[in-house]
């Protein structure tokens, strides 16, 4: 912890500092072996990570957009196609279908739980398209390019509801994959299936991060791609590394995106231990809830986790009126704090070619104004948690009328 009675926003030090001996001998392996790139380390984390997803295949890349984009260009996106997803996300999500050759369309999230909205994705297609039934293919009406593929940010730890948009992409003949992201470990359970589902199991293929504080957290950048696909994971794996299907022959143009085996050494000694960590987190969530009603405040709008979800809680995020002087008040007494995401996709300047204007997805527009990231991590104490609430009650008791009444899914 860094002392002076500060509260980290993100504790990266103390798993570290655990898992220091397992960690340091990854390494050791590592340099007595000089394999650093692909090789057994990878190969069993791959093993590792699509046993604990309960997909047949997982492939190892070099960062989070870069499953994205893989896995958008495996399942068969094509330069040209659109792609829907949502604009309150981190701009990797629309980075990587731009960058498969594509045009990201965004649709508006649920307000309650910051997720895509299937009642919108329904709607985009059915107001904002055409069916092309001589090509079998739905058209944007605006850009005339073929819709082809959703992509559903699990955010903060939350699973999208997954069953109507999987049933709304059989409909329209459209790719599904998953912007797992931020969700190790968390569930869905599908009433169409009637079981419980894992985050990066549900679509064609799913993408995962373990940028340093996510969840499973590599001491570096690394990603993977989730799928049960055959095709799509042999095509991902020839992406990661320049088009091979072996070693110099180059069935297609393909990228250098490869995981680092010594990442794939950190991230299976982690991996170990995920379900208590997204335990500990799912308990910390819980104390929060627990503080916040023995505080009887109003004026915050905590997580919605509805029912047949499992959140994983990566963030937990509230809603406050006056976000901003809440912010200030907590940093000046040493509380970190962040803000995921300030400004919509759709109102940043890199996609001001798309045509949008402030406005058109208000949900995501009114989240963004009002969403502040609290603490969160696994070894987060009650008495910090008790902290942070105690300094928080000082600037909404100072306020004016509650900001909402939480809404139930």
């Amino acid at each position: 912890m860094n002392g002076n009675d500060n509260i980290p926003f993100l504790d990266l030090t103390t798993p570290h500092i655990e898992l220091e001996q397992e960690l340091t001998g990854v390494l050791k392996r590592a340099l007595h072996t000089a394999g650093f790139i692909g090789g057994p380390m990878v190969e069993q984390f791959e093993s590792a990570f699509a046993e604990f997803c309960g997909t047949k295949y997982c492939v190892g890349v070099g960062s989070g957009t870069d499953a994205l984009r893989f896995a958008l260009m495996a399942a068969g996106v094509k330069p040209g196609d659109t792609v829907i997803t949502v604009p309150h996300t981190f701009i990797a999500t629309a980075e990587a279908i731009s960058q498969a050759g594509a045009e990201p369309r965004f649709v508006d999230i649920d307000e309650c739980t910051y997720n895509m909205d299937p009642a919108k994705v329904r709607e985009y297609l059915e107001n904002c398209c055409t069916i092309d039934y001589r090509l079998g293919v739905t058209i944007d009406n605006k850009s005339g390019k073929p819709v082809t593929a959703i992509v559903p940010v699990h955010l903060y730890g939350q699973m999208a509801d997954m069953d109507p948009l999987l049933e709304i992409a059989k409909k329209y003949k459209l790719i599904v994959v998953e912007d797992a992201c931020q969700a190790h470990g968390a569930q869905y359970f599908s009433k169409k299936e009637n079981r419980w589902r894992i985050a990066g199991s549900m679509g064609s293929a799913a993408a995962f991060s373990f940028y340093p504080g996510k969840n499973l957290g590599a001491c570096g950048e690394a990603g993977a791609i989730t799928t049960s696909n055959e095709l799509i994971a042999q095509k991902s794996r020839m992406l990661r590394d320049h088009g091979q299907s072996k070693k110099y022959h180059h069935d297609m143009e393909g990228y250098n995106g490869r995981l680092d085996s010594i990442q794939a050494g950190f991230l299976t000694v982690k991996l170990r231990h995920l379900s208590s960590w997204n335990e500990m987190r799912r308990a910390a969530a819980a104390r929060y809830r627990s503080l916040f009603s023995e505080m009887k405040s109003e004026k915050v709008l905590l997580p919605n986790e509805p029912q047949g979800s499992q959140c994983v809680y990566h963030l937990f995020v509230v809603r406050i009126d006056d976000r901003d002087e809440a912010m200030k008040r907590l940093a000046s007494v040493g509380i970190g704090t962040g803000i995921h995401y300030p400004i919509p996709l759709h109102c940043q300047h890199a996609y001001a070619d798309l045509g949008y204007k402030k406005g058109d997805f208000p949900n995501a527009e009114k989240v963004a104004a009002e969403i502040l990231s609290l603490p969160m991590y696994p070894h987060l104490r009650e008495d910090q948690q008790r902290r942070v609430l105690t300094e928080l009650n000082k600037v909404v008791s100072a306020e004016g009328q509650p900001l909402m009444e939480p809404k139930i899914a």
